[in-house]
Formats: C-alpha cells, structure tokens, sequence
C-alpha cells in the first residue's frame, strides 16, 4: 500500500480540487461521514461523544462527524479550541450547518471546567500538515485528552504526531483507533508512531486513484511479496535456482557463515558455497551438510586477506550468480585489502552485511565504482559508522537516511530494526510490517543476509530480493511467535521455518497490516 508525507497528501488535495473539480466540501464530508462510520463500527454501545475541533480542516471534519452522529441517536458535545469566528471556507460552512442543526458547541476558554464527559473522545485539533512544536494551551489540551478514561478515535492523524517522521512534535494524542484519508501517512506505518495511532482505517475520500501512482513511499503488503515470489516449477533442477557465494567467517565467527548459508539454502537457492580461511574449513564441513565450502588461503591470523584474492576471484567466476560478504569476515586490515578489491572485480549482485559494512565505512567512495547491484543491510549502529551520524539521529529520520545514502551511492538499503525501511537507488522506499521482538538476538542479519543473498542467486531483481527477502524473514519470526512465543527465538529457527512461510505468502492469507473503508 503506497503511503504519503504531508506534502504529498497537500498536493493530491490541491489537484483534486483545482484541476479535476471535487469540491473540497465534498472530500470533508466524506472524510467525517466516514469517521461517523468507523465510531459505530468499532464502538457500538457508546451513547456520549466528545469531540476537541481545532481551527483549521481537521476541526471541519470534526463538526461532519457530530453532525452524522447526531443523526443516529448519539449525544455529541463538540468543544471548540479557537474563536469561531476564525472559521472560514469549507470548516465554517460544516461549522455553521453543526449549530444550525442543533449541535451543543462549546468553547474551552477558561480550562477544562466546561467538558462534561463522554463515552469516546474524537481528536479533530490538527491535520497532517502540523509541523511545529505543540505548546501553549494545545499541549494541555491534548494532555487532557489523554488523562480521559475513554476510548479516541483521531481523524486523518492523532493530534501532534509528525506525518512524516511519526515522531511527536513535543506531545501528541494516543488513538485507539485512527481514521486516515485518502492515504496512510509514513508516521502510521513506523515507530513510534504506531504506538499513538492505534487501529488505523484508511479512507478513500474520493480524489482520483491514480494521483497515487508515481508515489515511491509503500508500507509492502501480502499482495505484494506474493506478486514477486516465482513458483517452482516441474521441469527443473539445482542449476534452475542459482548459486550463491557466501565469504564470511573468521576464528570464533564460523556461526555467521553457517547462517547466512542457512538462509540461502532454505528460500531455494539452487546451491550454496561458503568461502571460509581454509584453518577453519574443517568446522565448517561440521557445521554444514547441503552447503558446500571452499578452503581460501588465510593469512597469519587465520582470516581472508590479500593472500586469497586470486582463490576467491576463480570461484566467483566459476558459474556462481550472487555474492554475499562479510559476516564475521574480520575486521583487520588485510581482510579490508581483500574485501574491497572483490567488491571492485565482482560482475555479481552482492549483498553486504556486518564487518564488511563496518570496513566499507572506511571507503565509501569504492561504492560508485562497482561493476554490479549490491545491497547494504546495516543495523543503525553500522548506518552510524557509514555516515557518521549518531544511532539516535539515524533512528529519529530513518527513511531520509536510507533514501538519501541510497541516492548518494547507487545502492540498495536495508535499514534493519522495528519496520525495516528497504531504500532504491531510483529514490523508492518499501517499509516492513513483518518482525518482533523476539528477533531482537544474535545472528538474525547473519539469516538475513543469505535470505537476501539467496533471491539474489536465483536471478531476482535486487529491490524485489530485498522486499522479499526482508518480509520474508520477518513473517518467519511472526510465525514461530504464534506457535512458540517471543521469548527464545534463535536465528536458526528463523532458517528452519523459511519453506513453511514462503508457502504462506504463496497460499496463505491475505492479511494486510491497515483495514480500509472504501
């Protein structure tokens, strides 16, 4: 489901309006009917209802919801936080029909000593287009409405929160259900602001459909992995499904080569190959069956370094078809030497993970000279080393950071944490609903980066192993939490489970991650 900022929500109102001729008083009646509709869904024995109307459109569409649910039965207040008089355009026009019809307004001047208490509160105070500070009187009027006992419901976007970044501007409103127009905003689909939108519906207020089209923001969805993931068919083999490479591993890091093969092997790759320091092959030969490894030449401290170059360069050349690299390859220097000039021979699609990002953050202009596709899974303590800024920072405005590094360096991005942000070169963003919290442990990214790897091999293209690859992955740990719980999710069950949730988005149900009201 493709998602806006606030600019693109403004600019597909105007449009509507200016160029094709839907009035606006048209569009707010369908937002507030709508909303009415959502309160008697989703509140059915509620007879009082509060609703707190800001100054601008999102208090017009306040008064169509009262004015609707007057007329089923309801006993609805609306409390007024600005001069009536201040209302002009399509809100005073939906002002004036409210009072007309009877409806009780009050004006909160003198505190809260007014508010009579209701079943539900509608938070109708600001639209999308806040992109300020709440202070003043405003924050003590959404503070108020948030020591309220009682369900609230938002329109369009809970009072205070950042459309863009779904950060709080300094104090937002907590919905238990949210009610959005046209479009879900970014901030609904990310942490945290999830945590203050509650249930989201999304709205189809009837601006034209394809204005949404050109739109490179998407929240990625059942009905899209399932559009990507190819069937296997009868008529093929081993050689059909690709081969990947995977260099990774270094004393006492032989566990991130194991999984990442884990994860090439188990979405399908037709072969897999780990490239490991040959001291350690005989671990590996332990630790693996279906993978098969490759012995490299090691330096003296028993890693990959400028002495297995030519080694690893033969067998990527040998009939392989995507490259993974670097987790638990080593930081030192010599494996820096061998690291980048794979990167800078290498005609396969990569993916880059753990210590080769934290090495690549010391070269990052290596990135505009590659022959090849290659994908970055950085956690945001590895973004904060390629960029330099802090993990905070990366967290407060992670899909300008993913999008802005992948424009800059003509790469993919994977952003990993709550809701994954995936970033194109071509300035596309795709957010993950799939994942919890019991994937919060060691050697997640390891699976990961072969999942990736592993649709890499197979011949997908990179944005679409990306999408699936991360969905995949976290509708796996999703599938283990509903049997087993968060707790004690290990990496390797995620491997485990990965044939069991590639049927699923195949065959499975068609759940998405926002309910819609057309």
């Amino acid at each position: 489901m493709k998602l806006a900022t606030r600019d693109i929500v403004r600019e597909i109102d105007r449009i509507s309006i200016e160029e094709y001729g839907i009035q606006g008083l048209i569009l707010m009646e369908n937002a507030g009917r709508a909303v009415a509709e959502v309160v008697l869904d989703e509140f059915p024995k509620v007879k009082r209802v509060a609703i707190f109307a800001g100054g601008g459109n999102n208090g017009g569409d306040g008064f169509v919801v009262g004015r609707h649910l007057m007329n089923k039965g309801l006993d609805v207040t609306t409390y007024l936080t600005v001069d009536p008089k201040k209302y002009k355009g399509d809100a005073l026009i939906n002002f004036q029909a409210l009072s007309k019809i009877g409806g009780e307004i009050i004006r909160l001047n003198n505190g809260f000593a007014g508010y009579k208490g209701a079943d539900l509160i509608v938070d109708a105070l600001f639209g999308t287009g806040l992109d300020r500070e709440v202070d003043g009187f405003y924050r003590e009027v959404i503070d108020y409405i948030n020591s309220q006992a009682v369900p609230r419901i938002a329109v369009d976007i809970p009072s205070g929160l950042d459309s863009d970044t779904g950060f709080p501007l300094g104090v937002s409103v907590k919905a238990d259900v949210t009610v959005t127009f046209v479009l879900p905003k970014i901030g609904l689909a990310i942490y945290p602001g999830i945590n203050y939108a509650g249930k989201v519906y999304v709205v189809d207020i009837t601006t034209p459909k394809f204005l949404e089209e050109d739109i490179p923001f998407e929240l990625i969805a059942y009905n899209n992995v399932r559009e990507i993931l190819q069937p296997r068919h009868p008529n093929t083999h081993k050689g059909t499904y690709g081969h990947l490479f995977i260099l990774a591993g270094s004393p006492g890091k032989t566990g991130a080569a194991t999984l990442a093969a884990l994860g090439g092997l188990r979405v399908g790759t037709g072969l897999v190959t780990i490239g490991i320091p040959k001291s350690l092959n005989p671990i590996m030969e332990e630790k693996t069956t279906e993978a098969m490894t490759e012995p490299l030449p090691e330096t003296e401290n028993t890693t990959l370094g400028k002495v297995s170059i030519e080694a690893a360069k033969r067998i990527i050349s040998a009939r392989k078809t995507a490259l993974a690299i670097g987790p638990g390859i080593s930081t030192a220097a010599e494996t820096g030497e061998f690291f980048f000039e794979i990167l800078r021979s290498s005609s396969l699609p990569m993916v880059v993970d753990a210590d080769g990002i934290t090495l690549l953050a010391q070269n990052l202009n290596i990135l505009k000279k590659l022959k090849a596709p290659l994908v970055l899974t950085p956690h945001p303590g590895e973004m904060s080393r390629l960029i330099g800024k802090t993990g905070d920072e990366i967290q407060k405005s992670r899909i300008s950071v993913a999008r802005d590094f992948s424009s800059m360096y003509n790469v993919y991005t994977v952003l990993k944490g709550a809701r994954t942000v995936i970033s194109t070169p071509d300035g596309r963003v795709f957010i993950n609903p799939t994942g919890n919290p019991g994937m919060a442990s060691g050697g997640m990214g390891d699976v990961l980066t072969g999942v990736i790897g592993g649709f890499l091999a197979q011949g997908y293209d990179p944005a679409d192993a990306c999408i699936l690859g991360v969905f995949a992955h976290g509708l796996a740990g999703d599938i283990i939490a509903r049997k087993k719980g968060e707790a004690g999710i290990i990496a390797s069950d995620i491997a485990e489970i990965l044939p069991e949730t590639l049927r699923e988005i195949l065959n499975g149900k068609k759940e998405e991650f926002f309910y819609r009201i057309s």
